[in-house]
């Protein structure tokens, strides 16, 4: 099951991360947006972030070159190349969304490719019902993907073996770290993170301590490189309570109930870096 040609769904953070890397590494990357001007966003922080690389000695000028030569801008789904070996969906977190995309290409690529979701808590196991629930996979990248080694590997119900073999040989190729998770909600790094999240949002909410002293806890005394707040921030709040949503409604469970000064935020628009305000302000 060689994978040579690749299909991003998406220019966004995540997306543009994932085709950064693929390109990086002498993959033929199709990157799969909506509208062209969406799409030429995309390759101009592809670039950016190939410029840091050459900054920092660890790509040289012609790496860069070369990676932006090996990728191709697509517009609209249903454009998607039907020689496709592996399509990577990296849009926002929307189960009905990731699912139309997945019934839109099923019928375009050929039936022997590999899909897969960059979802970061979205059953696969629904996901995969849309098109080949045995070529179905997650590849839960971390952000930034070209800095990040980690890629969970999540296994559908019915993914099959030479599927999850194919994505862990190409994860390593990419040099990253694979790690198998079978699909439970939250997968695993989001399962202990984000109720860690939470309980920050709870002690800020609760008056136990200030934003500020909450993250100095967690990164004096746990040794984190970045409190739990600024990584709220940094992630986004809106998919900080999507995903505590996920958790929430999969295991029926009160502990991961989302904080009601998480969900206050999100509707009063203060999502973080990305609006430039969450619990801290960003200029």
């Amino acid at each position: 099951m060689e994978i040579k040609k690749i299909s991003v769904i998406g220019g966004g953070t995540m997306g543009n991360g994932i085709a950064h890397v693929f390109a990086l590494k002498n993959f033929k990357v199709n990157l799969v947006e909506i509208s062209s001007e969406l799409a030429d966003k995309s390759l101009l922080n592809i670039s950016k972030n190939l410029d840091r690389q050459v900054k920092k000695e660890s790509i040289s000028e012609k790496d860069k070159q070369e990676a932006l030569s090996n990728i191709n801008k697509i517009i609209g789904v249903d454009k998607t190349p039907p020689d496709s070996d592996l399509v990577i969906e990296a849009i926002y977190e929307n189960k009905e969304a990731k699912l139309n995309i997945f019934n839109i290409i099923n019928d375009i690529v050929k039936k022997d490719s590999i899909f897969a979701s960059n979802t970061s808590s979205i059953s696969i196991t629904e996901l995969s019902s849309a098109s080949r629930p045995e070529r179905f996979i997650g590849m839960h990248f971390m952000n930034p993907v070209p800095v990040m080694q980690l890629v969970e590997i999540i296994r559908g119900f019915s993914t099959s073996d030479d599927t999850y073999k194919a994505i862990r040989e190409l994860s390593i190729k990419l040099d990253k770290v694979p790690v198998e998770v079978f699909d439970y909600p939250g997968f695993i790094s989001n399962r202990i993170l984000m109720p860690m999240i939470n309980e920050a949002i709870f002690a800020l909410m609760e008056g136990v301590a200030s934003a500020t002293d909450i993250d100095t806890v967690m990164k004096l005394g746990m040794n984190h490189p970045m409190g739990p707040l600024t990584l709220a921030d940094f992630i986004g709040l809106d998919v900080c309570l999507a995903i505590m949503e996920v958790l929430y409604n999969g295991f029926n469970d009160s502990k991961y109930r989302p904080c009601p000064l998480l969900k206050k935020m999100v509707a009063a628009k203060k999502l973080g870096r990305k609006t430039g305000e969450g619990f801290f302000k960003y200029s």
